[in-house]
């Protein structure tokens, strides 16, 4: 058995533990950047990009989900409120296949809670009721999906608020006369009396 000297052995393992420490560290450095001592692929050569060509622009939809037959949707907006006076938008829309052609004012009657017509005036212009810009009537054509807005104006009277007696519930409009109308119900309906007169702006296109 050869006996190996305590200061020989101690250089010895010295030296093992460097060399094994060493070779541990490679090993954690691989595992840390695999990429670093791996094989470097040759870079793929570049390609010039070529931007994309711009997105087509989507059809005009020809159609709508519970379009009425007329090929128009009528509905109306908020009621504007100022010292008695009442200003109400009303926009009709094309939402069928063809164009659709205006040229005048709308078509209106309207009835109250139990659906009776009531005796309310309806007029071709704002005047007597206020001064409003109107365009008179001229031609409107519309596309699928453009659509003419016209303006009801008409002053408060009164409204029996427990039975709505004096109330629009229910107001009845057509692009123009001859033409089926439309039943809408305004938010709050029209508080115009029992015989109150109604001012109609012209039918003019609505432009984005």
């Amino acid at each position: 058995m050869t006996v190996i000297p305590v200061r020989h052995g101690l250089i010895l393992a010295a030296v093992a533990v460097l060399t094994t420490g060493c070779g541990l560290a490679a090993e954690l450095d691989r595992e840390a950047d695999p990429g670093r001592t791996a094989t470097q692929a040759a870079p793929e050569p570049s390609v010039p990009e070529v931007p994309l060509a711009p997105p087509a622009e989507p059809p005009r939809p020809t159609s709508t989900e519970g379009c009425p037959a007329t090929g128009v949707k009528v509905w109306t907006g908020m009621v504007n409120a100022a010292m008695g006076l009442r200003s109400m938008p009303v926009t009709l829309t094309n939402c069928g296949a063809g164009e659709q052609r205006l040229n005048g004012y709308p078509d209106v009657r309207v009835r109250d809670v139990n659906r009776e017509r009531m005796d309310v005036t309806v007029l071709k212009g704002a005047g007597p009721i206020t001064t409003l810009d109107d365009p008179g009537a001229h031609p409107v054509t519309l596309k699928p999906g453009e659509s003419a807005r016209s303006v009801f104006v008409w002053r408060y009277s009164a409204v029996d608020a427990a039975t709505q007696r004096g109330s629009g519930v229910y107001v009845e409009i057509g692009p123009v006369a001859g033409v089926a109308r439309q039943t809408v119900e305004p938010e709050g309906g029209l508080d115009i009396g029992e015989t109150g007169m109604l001012g109609t702006t012209a039918w003019e296109k609505v432009v984005d």
